[in-house]
Protein backbone atom coordinates (compact mmCIF):
# COMPACT_ATOMS: atom_id res chain seq x y z
CA UNK A 1 0.00 0.00 0.00
CA UNK A 2 1.56 3.46 -1.65
CA UNK A 3 1.91 5.71 1.80
CA UNK A 4 0.09 9.19 2.05
CA UNK A 5 2.27 12.34 2.74
CA UNK A 6 0.34 13.38 5.87
CA UNK A 7 0.21 10.19 7.46
CA UNK A 8 2.18 10.05 11.41
CA UNK A 9 4.41 7.13 10.90
CA UNK A 10 3.52 4.26 13.54
CA UNK A 11 6.53 2.05 14.74
CA UNK A 12 4.79 -1.47 15.63
CA UNK A 13 7.58 -3.08 18.22
CA UNK A 14 7.68 -6.67 17.93
CA UNK A 15 9.69 -8.67 20.63
CA UNK A 16 10.06 -12.24 20.29
CA UNK A 17 11.51 -14.83 21.70
CA UNK A 18 11.89 -18.66 19.37
CA UNK A 19 8.13 -17.62 18.47
CA UNK A 20 8.82 -18.99 15.25
CA UNK A 21 6.11 -20.96 14.55
CA UNK A 22 3.96 -18.11 15.05
CA UNK A 23 5.84 -14.64 13.72
CA UNK A 24 4.66 -14.97 10.22
CA UNK A 25 0.83 -14.69 11.40
CA UNK A 26 2.00 -11.63 13.68
CA UNK A 27 4.12 -9.53 10.80
CA UNK A 28 0.78 -10.87 8.42
CA UNK A 29 -1.20 -8.68 10.17
CA UNK A 30 1.15 -5.81 10.64
CA UNK A 31 1.10 -5.94 6.57
CA UNK A 32 -2.84 -6.33 6.28
CA UNK A 33 -3.04 -2.74 7.97
CA UNK A 34 -5.51 0.06 6.20
CA UNK A 35 -2.84 2.43 7.23
CA UNK A 36 0.15 2.30 4.91
CA UNK A 37 2.60 4.75 7.34
CA UNK A 38 4.02 1.78 9.59
CA UNK A 39 7.38 0.50 10.23
CA UNK A 40 7.44 -3.04 11.54
CA UNK A 41 10.53 -3.59 14.14
CA UNK A 42 11.25 -7.24 14.48
CA UNK A 43 13.28 -7.97 17.80
CA UNK A 44 15.44 -11.27 17.86
CA UNK A 45 16.11 -11.42 21.82
CA UNK A 46 18.54 -14.43 21.10
CA UNK A 47 15.87 -16.75 19.43
CA UNK A 48 17.47 -20.00 18.96
CA UNK A 49 14.80 -21.35 16.44
CA UNK A 50 13.97 -19.89 13.01
CA UNK A 51 12.98 -16.45 14.30
CA UNK A 52 16.37 -14.70 12.74
CA UNK A 53 15.26 -16.51 8.85
CA UNK A 54 11.53 -14.85 9.11
CA UNK A 55 12.29 -11.47 9.91
CA UNK A 56 14.98 -11.33 7.48
CA UNK A 57 12.44 -12.79 4.95
CA UNK A 58 10.17 -9.98 5.94
CA UNK A 59 12.49 -7.42 5.48
CA UNK A 60 13.59 -8.68 2.39
CA UNK A 61 9.73 -8.51 1.16
CA UNK A 62 8.95 -4.82 2.72
CA UNK A 63 11.59 -2.12 3.37
CA UNK A 64 8.68 -1.00 6.06
CA UNK A 65 10.06 -4.01 8.23
CA UNK A 66 13.48 -4.04 9.91
CA UNK A 67 14.93 -7.33 11.64
CA UNK A 68 17.45 -6.49 15.01
CA UNK A 69 18.69 -9.04 17.49
CA UNK A 70 19.80 -8.91 20.33
CA UNK A 71 21.50 -11.39 23.50
CA UNK A 72 18.38 -13.04 24.95
CA UNK A 73 18.17 -10.31 28.19
CA UNK A 74 14.00 -10.84 28.00
CA UNK A 75 10.86 -8.90 26.63
CA UNK A 76 11.50 -5.40 28.15
CA UNK A 77 15.20 -5.18 27.02
CA UNK A 78 13.51 -6.54 23.77
CA UNK A 79 10.73 -3.65 23.62
CA UNK A 80 13.11 -1.00 24.62
CA UNK A 81 15.79 -1.69 22.28
CA UNK A 82 12.69 -1.64 19.36
CA UNK A 83 11.71 1.86 20.43
CA UNK A 84 15.32 3.53 20.86
CA UNK A 85 15.91 2.25 17.32
CA UNK A 86 12.27 3.60 15.89
CA UNK A 87 11.63 6.55 13.99
CA UNK A 88 7.68 6.52 14.52
CA UNK A 89 5.74 9.39 16.25
CA UNK A 90 3.34 6.65 17.68
CA UNK A 91 4.50 3.37 19.39
CA UNK A 92 2.65 0.05 18.93
CA UNK A 93 4.14 -3.18 20.60
CA UNK A 94 2.89 -6.01 19.52
CA UNK A 95 4.34 -9.76 20.60
CA UNK A 96 5.44 -12.12 18.32
CA UNK A 97 2.95 -14.52 18.70
CA UNK A 98 -0.32 -12.57 19.05
CA UNK A 99 -1.75 -9.85 16.34
CA UNK A 100 -3.95 -7.22 15.01
CA UNK A 101 -6.84 -6.71 13.11
CA UNK A 102 -6.53 -4.17 10.00
CA UNK A 103 -8.28 -1.19 11.18
CA UNK A 104 -6.64 -0.95 14.25
CA UNK A 105 -3.41 1.31 13.83
CA UNK A 106 -5.83 3.47 11.48
CA UNK A 107 -8.10 3.97 13.72
CA UNK A 108 -5.94 4.97 17.20
CA UNK A 109 -3.75 6.91 15.21
CA UNK A 110 -7.43 9.27 14.01
CA UNK A 111 -8.01 9.33 17.71
CA UNK A 112 -4.60 10.27 18.74
CA UNK A 113 -4.26 12.81 16.15
CA UNK A 114 -7.95 14.30 16.59
CA UNK A 115 -7.38 15.01 20.79
CA UNK A 116 -4.00 15.41 21.93
CA UNK A 117 -5.33 15.03 25.45
CA UNK A 118 -6.20 11.54 24.68
CA UNK A 119 -2.50 9.53 25.80
CA UNK A 120 -3.54 6.44 24.73
CA UNK A 121 -5.53 4.27 22.67
CA UNK A 122 -6.43 0.42 22.90
CA UNK A 123 -9.42 -1.73 21.97
CA UNK A 124 -11.83 -4.89 22.69
CA UNK A 125 -9.62 -8.35 21.89
CA UNK A 126 -10.15 -11.83 21.79
CA UNK A 127 -8.49 -14.85 22.44
CA UNK A 128 -7.54 -17.31 19.98
CA UNK A 129 -5.34 -20.60 19.19
CA UNK A 130 -6.28 -22.63 22.22
CA UNK A 131 -9.09 -20.94 23.44
CA UNK A 132 -11.67 -18.84 21.26
CA UNK A 133 -13.37 -16.33 23.21
CA UNK A 134 -14.20 -12.42 23.88
CA UNK A 135 -11.21 -11.21 25.89
CA UNK A 136 -12.88 -9.90 28.73
CA UNK A 137 -11.53 -6.37 29.99
CA UNK A 138 -13.02 -4.04 32.37
CA UNK A 139 -13.60 -0.62 32.02
CA UNK A 140 -10.73 1.73 32.56
CA UNK A 141 -10.08 3.67 35.49
CA UNK A 142 -6.64 4.63 36.84
CA UNK A 143 -7.65 3.56 40.45
CA UNK A 144 -8.70 -0.03 38.90
CA UNK A 145 -5.66 0.26 36.70
CA UNK A 146 -3.30 0.36 40.31
CA UNK A 147 -5.81 -2.86 41.36
CA UNK A 148 -5.42 -4.96 38.20
CA UNK A 149 -4.20 -4.56 34.67
CA UNK A 150 -6.87 -4.23 31.81
CA UNK A 151 -4.73 -2.43 28.94
CA UNK A 152 -2.72 -5.24 27.64
CA UNK A 153 0.81 -4.44 25.70
CA UNK A 154 -0.64 -3.51 22.33
CA UNK A 155 -1.87 -0.12 22.49
CA UNK A 156 -0.70 2.89 21.04
CA UNK A 157 1.09 6.07 22.23
CA UNK A 158 3.29 8.48 21.26
CA UNK A 159 7.25 8.17 21.07
CA UNK A 160 7.37 11.73 23.19
CA UNK A 161 5.74 10.61 25.98
CA UNK A 162 7.62 7.23 26.26
CA UNK A 163 10.81 9.28 26.14
CA UNK A 164 9.65 11.14 29.67
CA UNK A 165 8.97 7.70 31.54
CA UNK A 166 12.57 5.28 32.55
CA UNK A 167 10.89 2.41 29.67
CA UNK A 168 9.90 -1.03 30.37
CA UNK A 169 11.42 -1.87 33.37
CA UNK A 170 14.15 -4.34 32.76
CA UNK A 171 14.16 -5.73 36.17
CA UNK A 172 10.54 -7.22 35.81
CA UNK A 173 11.49 -10.80 34.55
CA UNK A 174 9.11 -13.05 35.27
CA UNK A 175 5.42 -10.71 34.06
CA UNK A 176 3.79 -7.91 34.59
CA UNK A 177 6.48 -5.31 32.59
CA UNK A 178 3.25 -4.22 30.60
CA UNK A 179 1.52 -2.99 34.06
CA UNK A 180 4.15 -1.45 35.32
CA UNK A 181 4.74 0.50 32.34
CA UNK A 182 1.19 1.60 32.49
CA UNK A 183 1.14 2.66 36.09
CA UNK A 184 4.64 4.99 35.66
CA UNK A 185 3.51 6.41 32.01
CA UNK A 186 -0.33 7.06 33.06
CA UNK A 187 -1.57 9.45 35.71
CA UNK A 188 -4.94 9.86 36.87
CA UNK A 189 -5.83 12.86 34.64
CA UNK A 190 -4.52 11.30 31.25
CA UNK A 191 -7.33 10.80 29.06
CA UNK A 192 -7.42 6.71 27.79
CA UNK A 193 -9.71 5.94 24.91
CA UNK A 194 -10.88 2.20 24.36
CA UNK A 195 -11.97 1.78 20.66
CA UNK A 196 -15.36 -0.13 20.49
CA UNK A 197 -14.33 -2.98 18.09
CA UNK A 198 -12.47 -6.17 18.36
CA UNK A 199 -8.55 -5.24 17.02
CA UNK A 200 -6.17 -7.10 19.27
CA UNK A 201 -6.08 -10.94 19.44
CA UNK A 202 -4.08 -12.72 22.15
CA UNK A 203 -3.15 -16.20 20.98
CA UNK A 204 -3.71 -18.54 24.00
CA UNK A 205 -1.02 -21.46 23.95
CA UNK A 206 -0.01 -24.67 25.85
CA UNK A 207 2.63 -23.89 28.49
CA UNK A 208 4.01 -25.22 31.53
CA UNK A 209 2.74 -24.09 34.77
CA UNK A 210 4.00 -24.02 37.84
CA UNK A 211 1.81 -25.17 41.21
CA UNK A 212 -0.97 -23.79 41.98
CA UNK A 213 0.38 -22.21 45.19
CA UNK A 214 3.42 -21.51 43.54
CA UNK A 215 1.68 -19.63 40.97
CA UNK A 216 -0.09 -17.54 43.77
CA UNK A 217 3.11 -17.03 45.47
CA UNK A 218 4.79 -15.41 42.39
CA UNK A 219 1.68 -12.93 41.60
CA UNK A 220 2.25 -11.87 45.22
CA UNK A 221 6.18 -11.25 45.04
CA UNK A 222 5.50 -9.42 41.28
CA UNK A 223 3.01 -7.42 42.61
CA UNK A 224 4.94 -6.26 45.95
CA UNK A 225 7.55 -5.08 43.66
CA UNK A 226 5.34 -2.90 41.79
CA UNK A 227 3.80 -1.54 44.64
CA UNK A 228 7.31 -0.71 46.13
CA UNK A 229 8.43 0.83 42.28
CA UNK A 230 4.87 3.16 43.18
CA UNK A 231 4.66 3.24 46.58
CA UNK A 232 3.87 6.60 46.66
CA UNK A 233 1.15 6.40 44.56
CA UNK A 234 -0.17 3.46 45.79
CA UNK A 235 -0.05 5.17 49.45
CA UNK A 236 -1.86 8.08 48.50
CA UNK A 237 -5.45 5.99 46.82
CA UNK A 238 -5.24 2.91 49.35
CA UNK A 239 -5.17 2.40 52.96
CA UNK A 240 -3.36 -0.82 53.04
CA UNK A 241 -1.86 -1.65 49.80
CA UNK A 242 -0.69 -4.89 50.42
CA UNK A 243 -4.20 -6.36 50.38
CA UNK A 244 -4.61 -5.74 47.15
CA UNK A 245 -3.39 -9.25 45.80
CA UNK A 246 -6.00 -10.37 47.79
CA UNK A 247 -8.89 -8.20 47.36
CA UNK A 248 -8.21 -8.78 43.26
CA UNK A 249 -8.44 -12.84 44.40
CA UNK A 250 -11.67 -12.44 46.14
CA UNK A 251 -13.11 -10.44 43.88
CA UNK A 252 -12.12 -12.60 41.05
CA UNK A 253 -13.71 -15.15 42.54
CA UNK A 254 -16.89 -13.17 43.28
CA UNK A 255 -17.11 -12.69 39.83
CA UNK A 256 -16.97 -15.51 38.24
CA UNK A 257 -19.96 -16.95 40.79
CA UNK A 258 -21.97 -14.02 40.36
CA UNK A 259 -25.88 -15.22 40.01
CA UNK A 260 -25.03 -18.92 40.69
CA UNK A 261 -25.91 -21.55 43.55
CA UNK A 262 -22.49 -21.21 44.57
CA UNK A 263 -22.52 -17.66 45.58
CA UNK A 264 -25.79 -18.38 47.62
CA UNK A 265 -24.63 -20.97 49.17
CA UNK A 266 -21.09 -19.65 49.91
CA UNK A 267 -21.82 -15.89 50.96
CA UNK A 268 -21.35 -17.61 54.68
CA UNK A 269 -17.83 -18.71 53.66
CA UNK A 270 -17.09 -16.06 51.79
CA UNK A 271 -18.00 -13.30 54.19
CA UNK A 272 -14.72 -12.79 56.03
CA UNK A 273 -13.87 -11.20 52.85
CA UNK A 274 -16.59 -9.05 52.37
CA UNK A 275 -14.46 -6.53 54.68
CA UNK A 276 -11.16 -6.57 52.15
CA UNK A 277 -13.21 -5.62 49.38
CA UNK A 278 -15.08 -2.35 51.17
CA UNK A 279 -11.73 -1.58 52.10
CA UNK A 280 -10.87 -0.61 48.24
CA UNK A 281 -14.07 0.92 47.39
Amino acid sequence: MEQKGNEALVSVIVPCYNQGLFLSEALDSVAAQNYSAWECIIVDDGSTDNTKTIGSEYERKDKRFKYISQPNQGVSRARNNGIANSRGKYILPLDGDDKIGPRYIGEAVKRLEDDALVKLVYCMAETFGNKNEKFNIHTYSYKRLLMANMIFCTALFRKDDFLKTKGYSEDMSEGYEDWEFWIAFLNESDKVVQLPEVYFYYRIRDNSRNPKVNEEEKQKRIRKSIYTKHKEIYDRYFPLPELLFEYNKVNNQLESMAGSSALRIGRSILKPYWAIKRLFK
